[in-house]
């Protein structure tokens, strides 16, 4: 499902990207979006690997 999200949120932004450029409010919007999307993954995995003791 956050896979899901990520990709979409990904797509969204490189539309956005597209028209309004990288640096755009909106653009830099969607790419913080994504971040936290991604930094969801990221505390997942870490918090799987702390619990396996690893």
């Amino acid at each position: 499902m956050l896979s899901i999200k990520i990709e979409l949120k990904r797509r969204q932004m490189f539309k956005l990207a597209k028209k309004y450029g990288f640096t755009s409010p909106q653009t830099v919007k969607c790419s913080q979006e994504l971040d936290d999307l991604l930094n969801q993954v990221q505390f997942k995995q870490n918090a799987e690997t702390d619990m396996k003791g690893v």
